[in-house]
């Protein structure tokens, strides 16, 4: 717990309330980011190109392949 390091002189709760804050802190830090990432890769990322995929298709790489006859 890092709060019981912070300082010495301090008090045991005060301690105890700031390694607490901090976890939850870290927690939704963390499940923030997942979301962001989520948001940002989606289903996917095309190998090939490197381009987010929707719909189960890469919007770059499948278009190039229906206009070639």
């Amino acid at each position: 717990m890092i709060g019981l390091m912070a300082l010495p002189g301090m008090n045991l709760i005060y301690s105890v309330m700031i390694a607490i804050l901090l976890y939850f802190a870290m927690k939704v830090f963390v499940g923030r980011r997942k979301r962001q990432i989520q948001r940002a890769v989606g289903q996917g990322i095309c190998a090939i190109c490197g381009a987010k995929i929707t719909e189960n298709k890469c919007p770059k790489c499948d278009s190039d392949k229906q206009e070639m006859p």
